[in-house]
C-alpha cells in the first residue's frame, strides 16, 4: 500500500485534533452535556464519512487499495469491516469510561480541566494502537497459529470480566499509578491545568499529571484487549488502524455525554462480554467454520442492543453513580486536594 493513505489519514487526525482543542475547546471549562451530545454526534458522522470514503477507495482501487496493496476486498466488504471493527472498538471503549470517571474522581480533578487530560490521554492511546495493531498483525502474518492464542485471550478476557469487580479498577490498585507516587515528587494542590510546575527549582507534578498516567495507563491495558478483537474483524492493517482510532477520537465527547448516566445500563457489562466472547469464537474457528463480516455485524449490533434495551427495562442500578463531578468535600487519597495555587514557573 502507498504511503499516501496513511500520510493523509495521520495528518487529517492531527488536524481535527488542533481544531479540538485549539478553536473549539480553547482554555479550561466546563463540557456540558449538550456540547458532549453535539461533539459526540459530529465524530459519529465523521467516522461515517471516512466508512464512505474508505469504500470508495477499495472499490475503485485508489492509491492501489484493494488492487496491489493492503487486502483485496471490495469496496463493501471494507466497510462492513471499517464499522464493525469501529462498533467494536467503540463498545469495549465503555469500561475505558469507568476508569476515566473513577480516576477524576479519586483527584478530584475539576470538570474544567477534565478535557485537557482526555486530550492528551487520547493523544498517547492513538500512539501505542498503532503499535499494537501494527506488531499484532505482523505476529498473525508471520505465525498463523498465533489467530488462535488472541482468540482465546479474547475469551479469557470475557470470562475475566464477568467475575470482575469495580475495586479492580481503582487506581490504588494499579501498579503503575503506585511506582508513579514513588519516583516523582508530587504536590498536593492543583496548578491550573497543569500537568508539571518548578516549584523551589524542582520539576513536580500534579494531581492532573497523575490523572493523566493513571487514564494512559488504562488505556494500553484494554488495548490487550480490543487489538486483537478488532482482528477478530478485519486483518487490514489501514482498516484495522482506522477503525480503533475513530472509536478513540469520540471518546472523550461520549465519556461527557454518558458519565452521568453510564451505571444506569447495568447489563452493558453483560453485553460485552458476550461480544468479546463472540469474536474470541469466531478467532478460534476462523479456519473451520468462518463466520462472514456482515453476519459478525449482525451479532454485534443485537448484543449491544439487547444490553441496552434489557437495562432500560430493569431500571437504574440503586447504588451511587460515578459521574464527572469531582469530589470537592474532601481531598483525595494521598493527600491530593483540589484546591488551586499559583506555581512559581508552570509547564
Amino acid at each position: 500500500m502507498s504511503s499516501l493513505p496513511w500520510i493523509g489519514f495521520v495528518g487529517l487526525v492531527l488536524l481535527l485534533l488542533a481544531l479540538d482543542l485549539g478553536v473549539f475547546n480553547r482554555g479550561p471549562r466546563r463540557i456540558s452535556a449538550r456540547d458532549a451530545l453535539r461533539a459526540t454526534a459530529c465524530w459519529v458522522l465523521l467516522a461515517l464519512a471516512w466508512n464512505v470514503a474508505l469504500g470508495f477507495m477499495y472499490e475503485y482501487h485508489w492509491f492501489g487499495i484493494g488492487a496491489h496493496h493492503g487486502a483485496a476486498l471490495s469496496g463493501r466488504q471494507a466497510a462492513l469491516q471499517f464499522f464493525s471493527g469501529y462498533l467494536v472498538e467503540e463498545s469495549l471503549s465503555i469500561d475505558n469510561l469507568f476508569v476515566m470517571a473513577m480516576a477524576f474522581r479519586y483527584f478530584a480533578v475539576p470538570e474544567a480541566y477534565q478535557h485537557r487530560v482526555l486530550f492528551f490521554g487520547i493523544l498517547g492511546a492513538l500512539v501505542f494502537r498503532g503499535i499494537f495493531i501494527g506488531a499484532g498483525l505482523a505476529l498473525i502474518n508471520l505465525f498463523t497459529w498465533t489467530v488462535y492464542v488472541f482468540g482465546a485471550l479474547l475469551v479469557y478476557t470475557a470470562l475475566r470480566m464477568l467475575i470482575s469487580d469495580d475495586d479492580e479498577l481503582k487506581p490504588d490498585n494499579n501498579p503503575v499509578f503506585r511506582v508513579a507516587r514513588r519516583i516523582m515528587p508530587l504536590t498536593d494542590d492543583y496548578h491550573g491545568d497543569r500537568f508539571f510546575v518548578r516549584i523551589a527549582g524542582k520539576l513536580t507534578a500534579t494531581p492532573l499529571c497523575l490523572a493523566l498516567v493513571i487514564i494512559e495507563a488504562s488505556d494500553i491495558v484494554f488495548a490487550v484487549d480490543s487489538v486483537p478483537a478488532v482482528f477478530g474483524v478485519t486483518r487490514d492493517p489501514f482498516i484495522a488502524f482506522t477503525s480503533n482510532v475513530f472509536a478513540i477520537l469520540g471518546l472523550r465527547s461520549l465519556y461527557f455525554a454518558l458519565a452521568a448516566v453510564m451505571n444506569s445500563f447495568r447489563y452493558i457489562k453483560v453485553s460485552l462480554v458476550l461480544v468479546l466472547g463472540f469474536v474470541g469464537a469466531k478467532m478460534l474457528l476462523t479456519h473451520h467454520v468462518p463466520i462472514s463480516t456482515g453476519a459478525s455485524l449482525a451479532v454485534i449490533l443485537s448484543l449491544l442492543a439487547g444490553g441496552m434495551l434489557a437495562s432500560i427495562w430493569a431500571g437504574p442500578k440503586a447504588e451511587p453513580v460515578v459521574s464527572a463531578e469531582p469530589d470537592t468535600e474532601k481531598p483525595a487519597p494521598g493527600g491530593v486536594s483540589p484546591h488551586e495555587s499559583t506555581p512559581e514557573n508552570s509547564h
